[in-house]
């Protein structure tokens, strides 16, 4: 924890050296997991924020501002003095006071070997109109954590679930709060009624009427020593703010039943507000937990939910000529596919696969509904050859963790990942769907997953972290030093790749003694020389390995 704390005060001190607003076009952001996406509310533009990138053996963490501009499909990048310190994994909402506010809350940051976590418990709002971040200083509101949900409702900020993982074990949240845009204060909400179990990565959506849908999520549980069991939820429930209009608002839980086909158990789905008063859930990953490994199966289908009908179903994509395949269907009821392949009762399962260059083979197992698959069957193979002339589809992968926004009642998606065995890919594709017409996907930037870096799990990465184990118990401060400095020397020769079109990254030099005072002066005079040394090492090979 002091490891991270000070590796958090060394980020910020860097960023308090920007003294001036600059926006400049940029290419798109690098590929990243877990950052937030969200459309301005007044410009034609979306806003990016924060995330997280792991190429194989470390991890990256960013607090980097992008702006999308929809009209001439190109990138800005903002640099804004004084940002929240880097994370991925938290909540961001937009409210259209004062020429737009951007809202973020909690969040992680992790080590760079990925295997310690800080969980935040700030609040911060960017102020579009005036470019400035301000962070919000305010008692009495949710522990630190992520995967929580946070959406903006009848002028506040409302916080639901979520989680917080240590090194030695992890709990998940259910707690509501609430925080008052007018007087910047929060409360802790105590709804009556039975209200979901402790999950994270939940479908939030707000009701015109003010009121909270919840769907979904994921949580685990300890079963013994060592061994967890994971929970994809498929309940559904509506908080419902009762007594609106008065100073103290009283707030009660019920279950809904939702008719319709609902979405297949997932996790790792992503959410969005939608048309006519309908709510979206787009890709997600069901994980298939074996004893010794975990399967994905990854989507890239829409589900729809009519809050106003309490009603789930599947999106169905027309295309562009689906009129000529239904005229050409009526000339010809003959055709050979339909007596010979009836009209499935259940979801039509497609099973891809991919090669990788080192020869790994990742299946990924598409599920269609049965009514949209029976309805688009004749011509799907005419359609799957012409898209795949140019070598991509137009429809976005199969992915789970996208970031989504919807903006003029159009979907915008962006990025995700999948896993190709013990490979992680990390995407960041832009594709996008006009949700009034549902013709057919629009592929704004392309992205090629062979050409990612992907760093294997090194020998000499299993012999620091054996060093740092020995370390810490009380292993010779020498070896310990002359070691992790010969991995430093190693470590400059190499640097991660720089990806497509980005500049060349500045790469921080300095001398041991300064590294000692950073982690002296962070940690206090009464810690160990020993937990200083191994701080002062930690920070110098992270930010000397890190662009900046």
């Amino acid at each position: 924890q002091e490891d991270l704390e000070a590796l958090i005060a060394e980020f910020q001190s860097l960023d308090a050296k920007k003294t001036q607003v600059i926006e400049s076009s940029c290419p798109p952001p690098s590929p990243r997991l877990n950052c937030s996406l969200c459309a301005h509310p007044e410009r034609d533009e979306l806003i990016l924020f924060g995330g997280e990138y792991f190429n194989g053996q470390k991890t990256y963490l960013y607090n980097d501002l992008y702006i999308y501009h929809i009209r001439k499909n190109s990138w800005a990048k903002l640099d804004i003095p004084n940002p929240p310190p880097r994370r991925c994994a938290h909540q961001a909402a937009v409210v259209p006071t004062a020429g737009g506010q951007l809202w973020i809350f909690g969040g992680e940051f992790a080590s760079p070997n990925g295997e310690q976590f800080y969980h935040y418990k700030d609040l911060w709002v960017l102020h579009l109109a005036t470019k400035t971040w301000e962070q919000i200083k305010a008692p009495g509101g949710p522990s630190g954590r992520s995967g929580h949900r946070m959406v903006a409702c009848k002028r506040q900020l409302i916080v639901f679930g979520g989680f917080h993982e240590s090194a030695r074990d992890f709990i998940y949240y259910n707690d509501v709060y609430t925080f008052n845009l007018d007087s910047f204060t929060w409360s802790k909400l105590a709804p009556a009624g039975m209200g979901p179990a402790p999950r994270s990565g939940c479908q939030m959506t707000p009701t015109p009427e003010g009121n909270i849908i919840i769907y979904g999520g994921y949580s685990k549980q300890r079963i013994k020593k060592d061994v967890d069991k994971g929970t994809l939820h498929t309940d559904m429930f509506l908080l419902k703010a009762e007594g609106a209009g008065k100073e103290e608002d009283r707030w009660s839980w019920s279950r809904l039943s939702p008719s319709g086909v609902k979405p297949p158990p997932r996790s790792g789905f992503s959410v969005a507000a939608a048309p006519n008063n309908r709510c979206l859930l787009f890709g997600g990953v069901h994980d298939e937990e074996e004893e010794e490994s975990i399967q994905g199966d990854f989507f890239n289908d829409i589900y729809f939910y009519d809050i106003g009908k309490n009603r789930w179903f599947p999106a169905q994509i027309k295309g562009p000529r689906s009129e000529q395949r239904r005229r050409r269907r009526g000339r010809q009821p003959g055709a050979q596919e339909e007596p010979q392949l009836p009209p499935p009762q259940g979801p039509l399962e497609i099973v891809k696969e991919l090669l990788a260059e080192d020869g790994t083979v990742m299946t990924i197992k598409q599920v269609i509904p049965g009514a949209a698959e029976a309805k688009d069957r004749p011509g799907s193979e005419e359609e799957e050859e012409e898209e795949g002339a140019l070598g991509q589809p137009l429809e976005p992968c199969p992915r789970c963790s996208a970031m989504v926004a919807v903006k003029h009642g159009v979907l915008y998606v962006y990025g995700g990942m999948f896993e190709l065995g013990d490979r992680q890919v990390t995407l960041s594709d832009l594709h996008c769907l006009d949700l009034h017409r549902m013709e057919q996907w629009k592929v704004l930037l392309e992205m090629d997953p062979k050409t990612q870096e992907w760093l294997e799990e090194s020998e000499s990465d299993e012999e620091e972290d054996d060093d740092d184990v020995e370390g810490a118990e009380g292993g010779e401060e020498e070896e310990e030093s002359s070691e992790e400095e010969s991995e430093d020397e190693e470590g400059q020769q190499q640097h991660p790749a720089v990806q497509p079109g980005e500049a060349q990254p500045q790469y921080v030099a300095r001398t041991e003694q300064h590294w000692l005072r950073l982690a002296r002066s962070h940690m206090g005079p009464e810690a160990k020389d020993r937990k200083v040394l191994k701080v002062a090492h930690a920070m110098a090979k992270t930010f000397y390995e890190d662009p900046i």
